[in-house]
């Protein structure tokens, strides 16, 4: 499964807009990509952008987690963290992708589309605990 993952993962890369920032944060080099995450859907690590809206609006993913973004509307937008600039996708044009990085630290991070400020969503960072 993690192999599948890696793999959707990469090839969604592929489709990644050049211009612009596509990468917020990094991850520790040599470590694992599988996402350790909860979600209100399947994809733990994407979010679609379509209708206006974010899917899943509010996802929870450990510490690290690259999160795709994927952009399925005809016009652009953006993934930006509110307040405390933890992420942003910078614009993302009609059909394009982007990666961003979870925060190290655990809370809940609000973020909005700033072209369109009424679509909105929450990233909540949880290290899964024993």
């Amino acid at each position: 499964m993690a192999v599948g993952a890696v793999f959707a993962l990469l090839s969604l890369a592929g489709c990644s807009s050049s211009g612009g920032p596509t990468t917020a944060g990094t991850s520790a080099p040599g470590s694992s990509s599988a996402p350790a995450a909860t979600a209100n859907t399947a994809t733990a690590s994407t979010i679609t952008i379509k209708d206006f809206a974010f899917t899943p609006a509010d996802l929870t993913v450990a510490p690290g987690t690259v999160i795709t973004v994927v952009n399925k509307d005809s016009t652009a937008h953006t993934l930006t963290a509110t307040g405390s600039k933890a992420f942003d996708t910078g614009t993302l044009g009609a059909g394009n992708s982007a990666t961003i990085t979870a925060p190290a630290q655990d809370g809940s991070y609000p973020y909005i589309c700033t072209i369109h400020q009424y679509m909105k969503g929450t990233l909540t960072v949880k290290a899964s605990r024993p």
